[in-house]
């Protein structure tokens, strides 16, 4: 029980800063494109609670992939619909990867910190804990990022991917959305999905530590 608890204490900073940073960006982009629907609907915050998807945050703990719920983007308002969306779609995993990154830093600085003092109890209980948290930080935020990354509707990867593609095929491919979440699913609970994106997640994880 008390691993849990711990597990818990380490995990849930950074999956809350992930969760919401991302789709902050989402919709600070969008906004700037001249969408104004996440403002108008309370979700253009740094506020958590407004953007958890319970099941999603849960999903983090269970099978190591999660996300929150979408902020709500209409295309509508863009002077060019197809490029725009391609910009807010990729604004997300993108400031994932520029938090990784900083977690990185911030983690090799504490290590470093924590190498040259000399051994006390407040190092133990705070250098250390802080360092987990950071490496997790590291982990979720690539996680995050490459996940969002991969062309299955409705990830954020789908969507760069439909402004790339010719008109009439990203109209096809955006008719796969319905079945997304199953497909997911199907990859997640099968093993495949981790197949697909662990070994990035190690490579660039390895880079950066």
């Amino acid at each position: 029980m008390n691993d849990i608890i711990l597990q818990i204490i380490i995990l849930a900073p950074p999956i809350l800063l992930a969760l919401t940073v991302h789709e902050f960006a989402h919709g600070y982009v969008a906004y700037r494109f001249g969408d104004p629907t996440a403002r108008d609907q309370g979700r253009l915050t740094l506020n958590p609670l407004k953007h958890l998807d319970p099941l999603g945050t849960l999903a983090f703990f269970i099978i190591k992939i999660g996300w929150a719920k979408p902020v709500p983007v209409n295309p509508h308002y863009f002077k060019n619909p197809r490029r725009d969306m391609l910009w807010v779609a990729l604004a997300g995993p993108a400031v994932n990867l520029v938090l990784a990154v900083i977690s990185a830093i911030c983690a090799k600085t504490v290590w470093f910190i924590a190498a040259t003092i000399p051994y006390s109890v407040l190092a133990e209980a705070i250098l250390v804990p802080l360092n987990k948290v950071l490496l997790a930080s590291v982990w979720i935020n690539l996680v995050l990022c490459i996940f969002n990354f991969l062309p299955i509707p409705p990830l954020d990867g789908s969507k760069i991917l439909a402004g790339i593609l010719p008109p009439d095929m990203a109209r096809s491919y955006a008719s796969v959305e319905r079945y997304g979440f199953v497909i997911i699913m199907i990859l997640a609970f099968s093993g495949i999905l981790s197949k697909m994106i662990m070994p990035v997640i190690s490579f660039v994880q390895h880079i950066l530590l």
